[in-house]
C-alpha cells in the first residue's frame, strides 16, 4: 500500500522532471519548467512533495504548492500521479499544507476550481472548503468559470475552533 511508505517533505533539487510530468499529464494548460522555478525561489511559496519508496529509489507521487500571505494561504496547485490516484495522497498533501500553514498562524486558505471539475469541489469540501464566489471566465485556455473556495483553518473538523487557532486574527 502507497500510504505505508509515502513521505511528504519540501521540494528537493531532482523532483522538478516527474512534477513536471505529473502536471503535463493533470492539467489541460500545464505549468511550465519556469513558473515552477519561479515558485521555488519565492519566498511566499511552498512546494510540499509526496514521495514513496520505489525498488529503484524514491518516485515523487504528487506535489501542493501554495502561498501566504500574512494569515492566508493560496492554494495553487495540487496533483497525483495518475496510477497512484485514489490513495489518499491529495488528502495528505493538503492535510499537511494544513497543518504547516497553521503553525505558521494562518487563518485562511482559498483557491479556484474549474466550475466542471466537481470532483475536485467535493474534494475540497471534505477539508470544509465551501463556495464563496465565481470569477467569470477565470481560465484562459478555455474562458471556463471558476468556483471560490474558503475554508476557515481556526477551525478543526468538528466546526470547533481548533486548539491554538485564533478566533480573531489569522491562521492555517
Amino acid at each position: 500500500m502507497v500510504s505505508d511508505s509515502l513521505r511528504i517533505g519540501e521540494y528537493e533539487e531532482g523532483d522538478i522532471d516527474q512534477i513536471l510530468a505529473i502536471e503535463r499529464d493533470s492539467f489541460p494548460t500545464p505549468w511550465s519548467a519556469n513558473i515552477f522555478r519561479s515558485e521555488i525561489i519565492s519566498p511566499i511559496s511552498r512546494l510540499l512533495v509526496a514521495r514513496v519508496g520505489h525498488e529503484w529509489g524514491e518516485l515523487v507521487a504528487g506535489y501542493l504548492v501554495y502561498w501566504q500571505v500574512a494569515d492566508e494561504i493560496h492554494l495553487h496547485n495540487i496533483a497525483v500521479r495518475r496510477d497512484m490516484r485514489r490513495q489518499g495522497i491529495a488528502s495528505r498533501l493538503l492535510g499537511e499544507a494544513v497543518r504547516c500553514s497553521r503553525f505558521k498562524g494562518a487563518r485562511w486558505m482559498t483557491l479556484e476550481v474549474r466550475r466542471s471539475n466537481r470532483a475536485a469541489q467535493r474534494f475540497y469540501e471534505k477539508f470544509d472548503f465551501s463556495v464563496r464566489g465565481i470569477r467569470p471566465g477565470y481560465y484562459t485556455d478555455t474562458g471556463e468559470d471558476a468556483v471560490i473556495m474558503w475554508a476557515d483553518l481556526s477551525l478543526d473538523p468538528l466546526g470547533q475552533h481548533a486548539p491554538g487557532g485564533r478566533e480573531e486574527g489569522g491562521n492555517v
